[in-house]
């Protein structure tokens, strides 16, 4: 049983099916837990000890309510990093090398569409990953997405959503204590999930996967006919960032009672 132990996490392919299927056993399992993509030949060559955390999306820019959070989004996700041996470069080392290559390449993203420029992306990283390699012993790049969701809340006695793995009560937002009767639970609400990407120093995908945080709307208590409105605090439930941080990094990390399908 000393596979088991939780100083043993980091992903091996002797330890997955092991592991996997002994945090199961006592989790409570959530349909909607995302169907990470791991390439564990990759991942087994690249012996991950040192990582940065890129400060931007690798795929299309989060909504501004979320970049706002993102920062601190990415310090759990770098103490969460630290708390299972690895280390952990400066963000700020990043940062510098990419705004050299925008002013080198262009900026990649287009601020009126969101769109990506892959290509010119991509220039950027290699310059980034080329400088990075001279100045350090970085293994990978750690990205962290914060991505919308669309949910909707159980018209039951509970009231519960599920998505990406997490199961959340509504919030309420306003001077009121409750919710009419005739408020429409089918009403779609939105909430952020955590979509870790890791790359190797060859800029190959080594793993994917996503968890889900919390609701970013609450009923609006102020609103007779009932509706949902932007909450005043994003994200600050410090025991559902910890959740979704997990739920993302499963099974690069194990995740004690991981919900998923094993």
């Amino acid at each position: 049983m000393e596979l088991l132990k939780k100083t043993s996490k980091t992903l091996s392919r002797i330890m997955i099916p092991l592991l996997i299927s002994s945090c199961a056993t006592t989790a409570q399992y959530n349909p909607t837990t995302f169907k990470y993509e791991l390439n564990d030949e990759l991942l087994e060559q690249a012996n991950i000890k040192t990582v940065i955390i890129p400060h931007v999306n690798l795929g299309p820019p989060s909504r501004k309510y979320l970049e706002n959070v993102s920062p601190r989004i990415d310090a759990h996700v770098a103490s969460y990093l630290k708390d299972n041996g690895f280390k952990v470069l400066p963000q700020r080392l990043f940062k510098k090398h990419y705004s050299n290559g925008i002013r080198a390449f262009g900026n990649p993203i287009d601020r009126t569409t969101g769109r990506v420029n892959k290509k010119t992306f991509s220039r950027i990283m290699h310059s980034v990953r080329n400088q990075l390699r001279k100045e350090s012993n970085l293994d990978a790049f750690i990205f962290t997405d914060l991505i919308e969701r669309e949910i909707s809340f159980s018209g039951g006695m509970k009231h519960l959503a599920r998505w990406d793995g997490v199961t959340r009560k509504p919030s309420l937002q306003g001077p009121g204590s409750g919710v009419t009767g005739a408020f429409d639970w089918a009403m779609l609400a939105s909430a952020a999930s955590l979509q870790i990407t890791v790359y190797n120093m060859e800029l190959q995908p080594l793993f994917l996967n996503q968890g889900g945080l919390d609701a970013t709307d609450a009923i609006d208590t102020r609103s007779s006919a009932g509706r949902f409105v932007r909450r005043k605090n994003i994200l600050e439930n410090e025991n559902h960032i910890s959740e979704g941080v997990e739920l993302a990094f499963h099974p690069l990390i194990i995740m004690d009672n991981w919900p998923g399908n094993p």
